[in-house]
């Protein structure tokens, strides 16, 4: 079904909502269309999403050019006065194919009041174009007001997905032939507030994992260390189709930092998750998410974060030098050189290299299951690169001997 071209920024929770898009724009009879789904957590982000605007109206002349995702939700002013652009739409405007057919007024800007949104209740998807894993979105938006942090502002409260319409979502992924799911959201650890009986994530992921037992694999995105339920550690350590695989959302190492992030952890909150989830599941590897360079991080405070991260053996980091977000706290805080920023980004990086291939190193010789992506490339358990010695068809689970580590990647071969 041919539909609008979607350019996706950004999270997981985009990657979905731009399928949604792409299907509804297709069932609704948008021809010619480029959408180009939009990110505001960085300044980066955002000068990605402008110069993706710009090549894609060199590209496509002739096209009609529709901006949305957070940065159109932010500040579409801005949006709006790019010679390139033909219309924004903000995030909830951006899921009623509607929207996109308005063409009597095709240069108003159409923003919903965020903050007041409460309900949630996305249209299933069928597919995700060019993917081997799906994402499905089970929460939106968020009730914490950390202080780097402009998201709640793009994505308003915190609301749930019913657990019965995420199974159906997850049902018809399964049986379109995806072999992993991807449990996604802003804060997918609030999961459940508003919903009859308030289930929280753990129960979730259980329930799911019951109603469809023809699911291979299950996945979760940034779990925020404060707030992981009883039952989510049961799961992990009962039910193998749920990854050895667990990205924290941590930001800093230092707890006065975590303190003046308004986060709801301290380093020693984060050192117990860590050790109850490794009893839980004694092979789960740990990712996190991490800030560099926050407003008044000193050099000490630094070098904690950066001997707690190797103590916790942090396997994938993902590490952002801090960014300013206009209205925000912290952007009036006393900030820390840029260049210091970029230093301290690269110091974390470079730990996070050295624990993946320490890791790498030790799966040596193992066998794991591939979720095989493109050009022969896949995803083990653990979330580590593989490069498989055969082609493979994309999507497919493969079992596969570790053989060595390439370039960063490892590499393995099939069994028959």
């Amino acid at each position: 079904m041919a539909g609008p071209q979607v350019i996706t920024l950004g999270c997981r929770l985009n990657a979905f909502e731009s399928e949604l898009m792409r299907e509804q724009g297709a069932a609704a009879g948008l021809k010619d269309a480029i959408i180009v789904n939009t990110c505001a957590v960085t300044a980066e982000a955002e000068r990605q999403a402008r110069q993706a605007i710009r090549r894609a109206r060199r590209d496509n002349p002739r096209a009609r050019l529709i901006v949305t995702g957070c940065a159109a939700q932010l500040d579409p002013a801005k949006y709006g006065a790019m010679p390139e652009v033909d219309r924004v739409l903000g995030n909830t405007e951006k899921l009623d194919p509607a929207r996109f057919l308005d063409g009597d007024d095709a240069d108003a800007i159409h923003v919903t009041d965020i903050m007041r949104v409460k309900d949630m209740a996305p249209h299933l998807i069928h597919g995700f174009d060019g993917r081997a894993r799906a994402f499905v979105e089970v929460q939106q938006g968020c009730d914490h007001r950390c202080t780097f942090c402009i998201i709640p502002f793009a994505r308003g409260p915190n609301r749930a997905v019913g657990i019965g319409r995420v199974v159906d979502q997850v049902r018809l992924l399964v049986e379109r032939g995806f072999k992993e799911v991807v449990l996604t959201g802003v804060d997918i650890c609030s999961y459940g507030a508003g919903l009859p009986g308030e289930p929280r994530l753990g129960d979730l992921v259980r329930r799911l994992l019951n109603a469809v037992p023809e699911l291979p694999r299950l996945r979760l995105s940034s779990l925020d260390p404060a707030a992981m339920d009883d039952a989510l550690f049961d799961v992990l350590a009962h039910e193998p189709r749920l990854m050895p695989h667990l990205h924290l959302s941590i930001q800093a190492l230092d707890d006065m930092v975590l303190k003046r992030m308004k986060r709801r952890h301290t380093v020693a909150d984060v050192f117990a998750v860590a050790e109850r989830a490794r009893a839980a599941r004694p092979d789960v590897v740990l990712g996190a998410d991490m800030i560099a360079g926050f407003p008044t991080e000193t050099d000490g405070q630094f070098a904690g974060t950066l001997k707690a991260a190797e103590a916790l053996d942090l396997t994938h980091l993902h590490v952002f030098p801090y960014s300013e977000r206009p209205g925000t706290p912290a952007a009036r805080m006393p900030a820390v050189p840029v260049a210091t920023r970029k230093a301290r980004a690269a110091a974390l990086r470079d730990l996070g290299d050295k624990a993946l291939a320490r890791f790498m190193a030790s799966r040596i010789g193992e066998a794991a299951a591939v979720l095989v992506e493109n050009d022969g490339r896949g995803l083990s358990e653990h979330y580590a690169p593989v490069q498989l010695s055969t082609d493979a068809v994309p999507g497919a689970l493969v079992d596969v001997q570790l053989t060595g580590v390439a370039d960063g990647v490892l590499t393995g071969v099939s069994h028959p």
